[in-house]
């Protein structure tokens, strides 16, 4: 089978609705988080001091170089594709309810995460599509809690 000639909902072998029972739990990472890339995406997205400087941030709120909360955010992201998201008949969201910044996520930290599928369902509307409540932990090394996020995913349905 070649690449083009198949759908990745035809491909073998994705996660899909059925495969995201309550209760399961998708363990996220390890992430390590760089110098380099934080002051990047503050640079990019969020240029406050804090984030982009070691003496303002070491005498700011936060007490030391830390990420963005949306920069959090996109790590998260990038955990969950690289867990299960790239393998599934992913087919989007409609967004987050709650994210949390618990903790700063600091310059060395080493992130791990989990995701919990608190509540699975079919859609009324498109029978093909499954519709799960989930929620994100984002934890360092240490196992201090930093982020935490609820949201949907939409999944396609194994037999509609």
């Amino acid at each position: 089978m070649s690449c083009t000639s198949a759908s990745p909902i035809e491909m073998p072998g994705l996660l899909h609705f059925e495969d995201f029972p309550v209760g399961r739990v998708f363990e996220l990472g390890p992430y390590p988080v760089t110098r380099d890339e934080v002051i990047a995406f503050a640079r990019e997205f969020d240029p406050q001091p804090f984030h982009l400087d070691e003496a303002a941030a070491n005498s700011s709120v936060l007490g030391g170089l830390s990420a963005s909360g949306w920069h959090n955010c996109a790590m998260l992201m990038r955990m969950m594709c690289d867990s299960f998201l790239n393998r599934s008949a992913g087919m989007g969201s409609n967004g987050l309810s709650e994210v949390k910044w618990l903790k700063p996520v600091y310059v060395g930290e080493t992130l791990r995460g989990a995701m919990t599928v608190l509540n699975a369902r079919i859609s009324s509307k498109r029978p093909d599509m499954g519709i799960l409540e989930c929620r994100w932990d984002l934890l360092n090394e240490a196992g201090e809690l930093k982020v935490e996020e609820t949201g949907v995913l939409f999944m396609r349905v194994r037999v509609p």
